[in-house]
């Protein structure tokens, strides 16, 4: 029979698969919603003669769409569809490694990354980074009991955006044989994507883990952090959950420290 703490990560477990089927159901219908707005758009031009400029819902489309939710064991970036634009063209050396380093407020984390294991992904960072993409983008989610992450690389700051595009799950036996609860182990240091909940769903979101954290091999594992950049993750850990006192906790939201990425770079080592 499970115990307390066995029953507990269970439950965080659940929690989040619940969080993905909404957020994955909530794309779906904004999905649904804008194709019928390009429809009612083009019907209108149509009639009109062309001589009248639309505006789409969601403000200006500077290749940061929001796409869909995320969660570590949630997710960002679209599930593959007609509609999704192709992943970044390959362009890294597959056979070599990588290093990311992500320039926050909170200190500089570095992040080795192995082109040979997870190809599409550290090809998709390079793509990103050079154009800039995580600039100015904050860590939006903190999850502190059971599973232990910080989260990043959403351009809307609110768990629901991506790059437009989705990229294929890699290197997802890493982590070694499942347990009989089906889930693995993020040792501290790792680096993953996170996604929809859905294979192949990974897009700009990824989790930093702080501290073992165990969750079903869905994720890819593309990193691993320094030493500096963990402890300064471990640091904002540590600070907790904005919102949260000990009356009345939160242990899964917004990091009471923010984080800002103010530049991210990936270079060939």
């Amino acid at each position: 029979m499970a115990n307390n703490d066995q029953r507990r990560r269970q439950l965080a477990r659940d929690k989040f698969e619940r969080q993905q089927r909404r957020r994955m159901e909530a794309r779906r219908r904004a999905k649904r919603r804008n194709a019928v707005i390009a429809s009612v758009v083009g019907a209108v031009v149509v009639i009109g003669g062309g001589g009248t400029a639309f505006a789409v819902i969601g403000g200006k489309d500077d290749g940061k769409k929001a796409d869909a939710a995320a969660s570590p064991a949630a997710a960002p970036s679209p599930s593959a569809s007609a509609s999704a634009a192709p992943e970044p063209k390959m362009t890294i050396d597959k056979t070599a490694k990588y290093t990311m380093d992500l320039k926050t407020n909170r200190g500089t984390i570095g992040i080795a990354m192995d082109a040979a294991k997870t190809p599409h992904t550290v090809n998709s960072f390079k793509y990103l980074a050079d154009k800039k993409f995580f600039d100015g983008t904050t860590c939006h989610r903190l999850t502190d009991d059971s599973i232990f992450v910080l989260q990043c690389g959403d351009p809307t700051g609110k768990g629901t955006g991506g790059p437009g595009y989705t990229i294929p799950d890699e290197n997802l036996t890493a982590l070694g044989k499942p347990a009989a609860d089906g889930s693995v182990t993020y040792k501290a240091g790792t680096v993953a994507m996170a996604n929809t909940g859905q294979p192949h769903t990974g897009g700009s979101q990824f989790f930093l883990v702080y501290k073992d954290s165990k969750l079903q091999p869905n994720y890819t594992p593309f990193g691993t952090m320094d030493s500096a950049g963990l402890k300064a993750v471990q640091a904002v850990a540590k600070a907790g959950v904005a919102g949260s006192t000990a009356k009345s906790p939160v242990h899964d939201g917004a990091p009471k420290d923010a984080v800002t990425v103010q530049k991210a770079t990936v270079d060939k080592q």
